[in-house]
């Protein structure tokens, strides 16, 4: 959880061995707004492929559940592979640390599904084929995702609140599956001063936002990528993940990456993340016959 861009980046590098869309086929919809807080809007972009297939995926902008902006010209160019397959790209922000925690962060991506799901037909994308991804707290909070969608409450006065937010496949990289407060974080993680803001709340919340808890029957098929030698999240946290979703018989798979800590080379992302993760999107956010 080493602020965002390295998350980012792990998965950026991890795609541009594999074939790109090109940039003149794509469209991009920056800027759409999901919800509002504090006077500030939270916003998405939408990157269409020329050939749409009918299903999206929300690419979890978040490293250490700190979420900033790049340009969608840039993210256009990282989502080649998926654009190319025709997936609609979902670039999600969530409000971030510092000003933000983590069960803040949790509500504002179920409210992304929710809006993604309402405007579904004008995106071009099947309400019941969205996938997300993200690593480290962007994993997190996809398996948070994965976990605990629900089926909107359709008495609500907010439209967005209405629609479902549940996921149909979970791809992520070294994702915390556990979240403690600030003042039960180990020694390693009290090394990164700046995860205190995001990490303290409530610790009776830990239940609520720790994905390994919230596992059932019901959740999404998840696929989860995770270094041997990561020492801030240790991998502990997948193989765990990996057998609550194995409890209740939900399909799911851990591609473990020998010697890697947390982030990936160019090797290991070109030869095992990127096809791993393409592959699981493409088996269960296929169109149903």
């Amino acid at each position: 959880m080493t602020r965002l861009y390295p998350a980012c980046l792990a998965l950026v590098l991890a795609l541009p061995a594999l074939a790109r869309a090109d940039d003149k086929d794509v469209k991009i919809l920056a800027d759409q707004i999901y919800g509002r807080k504090d006077g500030m809007a939270l916003t998405l972009d939408v990157i269409q492929p020329a050939k749409p297939n009918g299903a999206g995926i929300l690419w979890v902008q978040s490293g250490g559940w700190f979420s900033n902006w790049t340009d969608p010209k840039f993210m256009a160019v990282a989502s080649g592979p998926f654009l190319a397959k025709g997936y609609t790209m979902f670039i999600v922000r969530h409000g971030s640390a510092p000003k933000y925690t983590v069960p803040e962060a949790v509500q504002d991506m179920r409210r992304s599904v929710r809006f993604i799901r309402m405007k579904a037909k004008d995106y071009g994308v099947d309400p019941e084929r969205l996938g997300v991804m993200g690593g480290s707290a962007g994993g997190h909070l996809s398996l948070m995702l994965g976990t605990t969608g629900d089926d909107g409450n359709k008495d609500a006065k907010d439209e967005v609140l209405k629609h479902s937010s549940r996921v149909a496949a979970v791809a992520v990289l070294f994702p915390a599956t556990v979240i403690k407060n600030w003042e039960n974080q180990s020694d390693e993680i009290k090394k990164h001063v700046q995860f205190k803001p995001q990490l303290t709340f409530d610790e009776k919340l830990t239940p609520e936002i720790s994905p390994r808890m919230k596992a059932t029957e019901r959740s999404a098929p998840s696929l989860l990528i995770h270094g041997d030698k990561d020492e801030l999240v240790p991998i502990e946290h997948s193989t765990e993940m990996i057998k609550a979703l194995e409890k209740h018989k939900v399909p799911c798979k851990l591609v473990t990456i020998k010697g890697a800590g947390h982030g990936f080379n160019k090797e290991q992302n070109e030869k095992t993340v990127a096809p791993e993760m393409m592959a699981w999107f493409d088996k269960y956010l296929a169109k149903k016959e």
